[in-house]
């Protein structure tokens, strides 16, 4: 199985910038005036995963909740510590979760978008 996150939005390249500046992911593929859509794949080379943000015409229109959230699971706290460095570095201040597990196990931002992005590392299983 393969798995694809896809959202409409008003702010693609903000989004882009955040994605890959700060949270460090990288463009997979673009496309432009696909059926009047533009969007871009972001994630990491040789992953069964990736984020597709498209924009268009027509205006997004959502609400994002205090539990949306996408979760990034990293290798270390270093790591950590340097997604936290480049949020503050690019402007993106730290929220505090509505979850208290994310406030004891991870770091909150919010994308352009104003949805939650939670980074915590991974821990074996």
């Amino acid at each position: 199985m393969k798995f694809r996150y896809a959202r409409h939005t008003n702010n693609l390249d903000p989004l882009i910038e955040f994605y890959t500046k700060v949270i460090g992911l990288e463009i997979l593929g673009e496309f432009s005036n696909h059926a009047a859509y533009n969007g871009v794949f972001l994630g990491l080379k040789g992953q069964d995963w990736h984020l597709e943000f498209t924009t268009s015409n027509d205006k997004a229109r959502h609400t994002a909740d205090a539990d949306d959230l996408l979760v990034f699971y990293v290798g270390s706290l270093a790591e950590l510590n340097s997604i936290k460095a480049r949020a503050m570095e690019y402007g993106f201040a730290l929220n505090k979760s509505k979850n208290p597990y994310w406030v004891a196990n991870g770091i909150e931002i919010k994308d352009p978008d104003d949805f939650g992005v939670i980074v915590t590392v991974s821990r074996p299983h």
